[in-house]
């Protein structure tokens, strides 16, 4: 389990190199301050507020440079940040492994 304490992991781990991941991860991380899982469901966990799914979508549009927006604004997209990381990549044009 890679956590936000444990950014080492997250640099190692699946999706090494991953940049869209590590900023997502030091964001959310600014904002709990705590230890958490990546793959943890950020809404189910209680810890964020549906003001915070604003800032959040504000912050991803921000510093990726995509607009998200239609069908894209699901809840699913920024439930873990896999997903989130997904999102920005396919909205990027980007592939799998990203470039």
């Amino acid at each position: 389990m890679t956590t936000v304490d444990n950014q080492a992991d997250a640099a190692t781990g699946p999706g090494a190199g991953d940049d869209v991941q590590q900023r997502l991860v030091a964001f959310l991380g600014s904002r709990t301050g705590g230890d958490w899982a990546v793959d943890q469901d950020l809404f189910a966990s209680g810890a964020f507020s549906s003001l915070f799914s604003l800032e959040l979508l504000q912050h991803v549009e921000q510093e990726f440079q995509i607009t998200v927006e239609g069908d894209d604004l699901t809840l699913d997209n920024f439930r873990t940040v896999p997903a989130i990381t997904a999102l920005v990549r396919r909205l990027r044009g980007e592939g799998a492994a990203g470039r």
